[in-house]
């Protein structure tokens, strides 16, 4: 086991002390000692005050991490976020005097605050403070495991204490108690601290299982060292390749939303629409604009400004890809080379349009509080709520999409004219007025992906050409027009790129899929799913 520094063991006997007790209140030489003297002498004092959980101290401790302590002619003050001082003793407030200096903060000293502070959360009521004190105690016993600490974190697991300890926190614990009992003398309590340590799921826990299993001399202790190595590994393992999976789902629900409205377009009408990066695009500006009213207007409901970002999304784009088709496009039906070139030239005037109303330079779009942060599960594997709520997003256009095409008159046309067009227009279907509506509900998809998008990277003019390539590649494996093989080669290609990842890199796994993608396409050019329906 490594041996703490020295000024670590000191540390440590004071923080042994914390847990309930009466002290006296914080002296003027107390907060003098915090803030002068030698670095040694300093994380003394810290020690001591950390030993006594007075709300003087801990407010001077509080305020020296924030670096908002001043010291001068051996007084010491705290300062205000309002601009003025208290003195650190009695709280009482205090003009700074313009000689005042804040006192000198190295990484030893952090270190000792951070221990010290995170000892005297452990006190409080408030179950987050109590996690967060608990985390930092334990992410530092994992990676310097000392026995000093085994006082301290007996106390503070002890059923009786008051206040009562969170059950996250105590879990937490738990693991800081089992890194420091894993060199026990007693080989019961080594045996257990095993057990625990093998079910953490913790990276950091494995070396120090490794290391002890190398010096144990117990059989039945290096058994339970075995085991919980194993079982230690499988966990990082499973969390590995979760890690790999979730994110190549994750790809793959993006590639979906940006290919979902290029796949009806494009299965319908044939059309090589090149602006279709440029109509996600306009759904991200969108967002961005609606964010910005609920900022200034109706700032108590801004975590909600997402959910109605998506009909103002979806309509803008549907909008702009009708003036699209009505413009342009109608008049070029049968010519795919000039719809190409037409388009391509659409989607320059709509970012030069962006730049025009917003600048060239990227926009802020912030996630709300229910989208941010993350759910960690055992072995490392983190999943970001804003990837995951993209997941459950992705299927929920999806099985918009499908049953808009299955089940609505407009859908049945689509079919039909998809399927044959003369045959469709000698039944009766206005199949011009189709051609436009489903040109602005693939467009309106698209804008729904720029919602989507902008939750996860930067808003700005270029948004669009990140991925009008894969949506083209993800509607040909697909098949064109086919809703079913579009899911199977987002999900597959967002899969199968972040596998060769992890074996090639980013550069050479993008090559290796368009490679594949080129071979698959010779060997069957329909896609997946081959468009049905006769022939004339």
């Amino acid at each position: 086991m490594r041996a703490w520094r020295p000024w670590a063991a000191a540390l440590l006997a004071g923080l042994c002390l914390l847990l309930p007790r009466l002290a006296p209140a914080l002296t003027p030489e107390q907060a003098l000692a915090v803030a002068e003297g030698t670095v040694a002498e300093r994380v003394q004092a810290i020690t001591q005050l950390a030993a006594a959980p007075d709300p003087a101290a801990a407010a001077l401790l509080r305020a020296l991490q924030d670096e908002r302590v001043r010291v001068h002619e051996g007084r010491v003050w705290i300062e205000q976020p309002d601009g003025s001082a208290v003195r650190a003793d009695s709280g009482a407030p205090e003009p700074l005097p313009p000689e005042a200096e804040a006192p000198l903060l190295n990484n030893r000293l952090r270190a000792a605050l951070a221990l010290a502070l995170a000892a005297l959360d452990l006190q409080e009521a408030d179950p987050q403070r109590q996690r967060t004190a608990a985390a930092t105690l334990r992410r530092a016993l994992l990676e310097e495991p000392d026995e000093a600490f085994a006082p301290l974190l007996r106390a503070a697991l002890d059923p009786q204490r008051q206040p009562p300890l969170d059950g996250r926190a105590a879990a937490l614990l738990a693991q800081a108690q089992a890194a420091v009992e894993l060199a026990d003398a007693d080989p019961a309590r080594r045996r257990a601290a095993a057990g625990v340590l093998g079910g953490s799921g913790e990276r950091l826990a494995l070396a120090l299982l490794q290391q002890q299993r190398a010096q144990e001399t117990d059989p039945a202790v290096a058994q339970a060292l075995r085991q919980a190595q194993q079982a230690l590994e499988r966990t990082l393992a499973l969390a590995e390749v979760g890690g790999t999976v979730f994110t190549g789902l994750s790809l793959g629900s993006i590639l979906l939303l940006a290919a979902l409205g290029l796949a009806i377009t494009y299965g319908l009408m044939g059309v090589i629409n090149m602006a279709h990066g440029e109509l996600i695009m306009v759904g991200a500006y969108a967002t961005y604009v609606v964010q910005q009213l609920f900022a200034r207007l109706w700032p108590q409901w801004f975590d909600w400004y997402v959910l109605a970002a998506l009909p103002v999304a979806f309509l803008t784009a549907a909008l702009v890809g009708a003036a699209i088709e009505r413009g342009v496009i109608r008049h070029l039906y049968g010519r795919p080379l000039e719809t190409l070139l037409a388009t391509w030239g659409l989607s320059l005037i709509l970012m030069q349009a962006v730049r025009s109303l917003f600048g060239a330079q990227n926009v802020t779009v912030e996630n709300p509080a229910w989208l941010s942060g993350a759910l960690a599960l055992p072995g490392g594997l983190v999943l970001p709520w804003n990837r995951v709520a993209i997941l459950v997003f992705a299927a929920a256009v999806l099985a918009a999409v499908a049953w808009v095409l299955a089940r609505t008159r407009l859908g049945l046309f689509v079919r039909g004219v998809t399927q044959n067009r003369p045959m469709a227009a000698c039944m009766g279907v206005p199949t011009g007025r189709v051609d436009a509506l489903a040109f602005a509900f693939g467009s309106g998809v698209a804008g729904l992906a720029g919602v989507a998008l902008s939750q996860i990277g930067n808003v700005g003019p270029d948004l669009g050409q990140a991925y009008i390539i894969d949506s083209f590649m993800v509607v040909v494996v697909g098949g064109v027009g086919q809703l079913a093989g579009t899911v199977l080669a987002a999900l597959g290609l967002g899969l199968l790129n972040k596998l060769l990842e992890g074996w090639a890199g980013a550069v050479l796994a993008k090559i290796a899929v368009l490679v594949l993608i080129v071979i698959f396409i010779q060997k069957r050019p329909q896609g997946l799913f081959a468009l049905k329906g006769r022939q004339a």
